[in-house]
């Protein structure tokens, strides 16, 4: 029979998950809304989808399930204080979940599935040392060093899409503090710095009169791509914070490649042009030339599914080590 894992990404709106083989092919896939009368309710729809999906493939035998989500961690199996989830508290997901499925479930944090996904199945394939950067609503990174996932004392290291690059005066953050690079460097952070250019300029734009709620990361790079001035300073100014920032990260990490992706890396030269200028130009002289940036290989379909299916089957192969 062949083995699958499945692989489960939980967001803020939208939860997707599927079937996985050996090689990182998506067998299929499904998605619910992130939410539901009460957290076990969420929980029991997820297991009877995926229980479904298992009756579509006899020949399948499961190994493991997978799960990245916000706050996801990796020694508790709890989902803590995922502010963008619409539940409160400390979630037994692990818990929940093994309930259902004699099998390993392993959680962690979605950018270090992401990561994980690029290690197995993606391009950072032999590489030992590399940065995951995910461009989303935030900015989330999974941090590889010396082949292993860096995962922290209580499963919270590589939260740096949380670090300050502004004082009192900088943006409001969900976590409640100001000035963190995500305010800056994210889907969200670009529609701020675009909505903040079109106030101080009176340049032409087709995005002038948009509503904040009604602007899409996606807008801006199709307005930067049509030669929209201000939407093009706007990439340059997110991709220049970035390029700063991830200069910084080299120089603790040590990394021989960072890896971009999410919605905003989807904008390719546009982000990855400006960042690779400034991190060049800001790394210190014994990292020149040797850091390469360049968006995820893992694609868009599936990817993330793809990525927390990955962590299971390297915990599935640490098991096998042991056993060894």
């Amino acid at each position: 029979m062949e083995s699958v894992i499945v692989g489960i990404d939980i967001g803020g709106t939208g939860t997707k998950f599927g079937l996985v083989d050996n090689s990182g092919n998506l067998l299929c896939e499904d998605k619910i809304d992130t939410g539901g009368e009460t957290f076990d309710h969420f929980v029991s729809q997820i297991v009877e989808a995926i229980q479904q999906m298992l009756v579509q493939y006899p020949d399948c035998q499961l190994e493991g399930v997978g799960v990245g989500a916000p706050g996801g961690n990796y020694y508790t199996g709890m989902i803590t204080g995922a502010s963008n989830l619409p539940w409160s508290g400390d979630l037994p997901l692990v818990e929940k979940m093994s309930q259902y499925f004699d099998v390993p479930v392993v959680l962690s944090n979605d950018a270090n599935a992401t990561a994980m996904g690029e290690k197995v199945f993606g391009g950072a394939k032999g590489m030992k040392d590399f940065v995951m950067i995910t461009l989303g609503t935030g900015l989330g990174s999974g941090i590889v060093s010396s082949g292993n996932l860096l995962i922290g004392s209580d499963s919270l290291a590589a939260e740096y899409g949380h670090v300050l690059i502004k004082g009192s005066g900088g943006r409001d953050c969900n976590c409640g503090r100001k000035g963190c690079l995500e305010t800056y460097v994210s889907a969200t952070g670009i529609k701020r710095t675009m909505m903040e250019l079109l106030a101080k300029y009176t340049t032409p734009s087709v995005l002038r009169g948009v509503a904040f709620d009604d602007l899409y990361s996606r807008d801006i790079a199709t307005a930067a791509n049509a030669g929209d001035a201000l939407a093009q300073k706007a990439f340059r100014i997110t991709g220049k914070v970035l390029g700063r920032q991830l200069a910084n990260l080299v120089a603790v990490v040590n990394p021989e490649a960072i890896f971009l992706f999410g919605g905003l890396a989807l904008a390719d030269g546009l982000i990855l042009d400006p960042t690779r200028k400034h991190l060049e130009k800001n790394l210190l002289g014994m990292y020149k030339g040797k850091v390469k940036l360049m968006r995820s290989q893992l694609g868009t379909q599936g990817a993330a599914i793809v990525g927390a299916a990955s962590l299971a089957y390297q915990f599935k192969d640490y098991l096998q080590f042991q056993e060894d």
